[in-house]
């Protein structure tokens, strides 16, 4: 997890939460009184409730807002809790970076009494994205490798209802799919360095496909083949919510 520590310096002002996307959280996590949220990063869609953050990484940890819940630099494999120690347990964007995935997912269940939400992505909805399946393939790959499926988790987790997050169009988190009805914005250095993607293929991947899709969006290429996009005001690109109950 270090590599947010080399690439998360602008994920508070780049990974603001949506609030629709947080209501959905919200929902998931329900009546829980005391949460703990792993792989919390810069603290995005952590509940008032938070028991503890837990976070690998320094830089993340030091963006976290004044008030936010303490948080402490640990990993989803080890959570250094005792157990039953909160309701819930959340997981937001983040299983698909953990070393151990069997081993993170029986700590969630170790310390959560109620419990366990997981926001990720299914893959074989998430491979057809636009921006993925026609400009960087290599993030395709880079995926396949290191998100596992829904229903692992859902086998991992003991069995999980799973509820579809739609992408609004202006969602304000900059995360992978955000911009699928605003595609120039993966032109922008900034909202790049919100997705760990472009950090983890480097420049001379990642160069010449913006380079590509800036050449489909001077001549109008992009716009003609997803103009059924410019109409939707969400989109599913394949975000999925996992909720077990224990």
């Amino acid at each position: 997890m270090t590599l947010y520590d080399e690439i998360g310096t602008t994920y508070s002002a780049v990974r603001r939460p949506d609030p629709r996307v947080a209501a959905r959280i919200t929902a998931a996590i329900g009546d829980a009184a005391t949460v703990v949220n792993v792989g919390a990063g810069a603290g995005s869609y952590e509940p008032p409730r938070t028991l503890l953050a837990v976070e690998p990484s320094a830089v993340m940890i030091a963006q976290r807002p004044p008030g936010a819940a303490p948080a402490v630099r640990a990993r989803a494999e080890a959570l250094p809790l005792a157990d039953d120690v909160a309701d819930a347990a959340m997981a937001i964007l983040t299983v698909h970076h953990w070393s151990d995935l069997p081993a993170g997912i029986a700590e969630m269940r170790r310390v959560a009494r109620r419990r366990v939400v997981i926001l990720t992505w299914d893959q074989e909805v998430t491979r057809d994205y636009w921006f993925l399946a026609e400009y960087l393939p290599e993030g395709v790959a880079l995926d396949e490798g290191r998100t596992p499926s829904i229903a692992e988790l859902g086998r991992m987790l003991g069995g999980a209802r799973v509820e579809a997050v739609p992408v609004p169009h202006d969602c304000a988190d900059g995360f992978g799919a955000a911009y699928w009805r605003r595609p120039g914005a993966y032109l922008d250095p900034v909202a790049q360095s919100g997705m760990s993607v472009f950090g983890q293929l480097g420049p001379e991947i990642v160069r010449p496909a913006l380079d590509r899709l800036a050449a489909d969006l001077k001549s109008g290429r992009w716009h003609e083949r997803h103009r059924d996009l410019l109409g939707l005001e969400e989109y599913d690109a394949g975000y999925r919510l996992l909720v077990a109950d224990l």
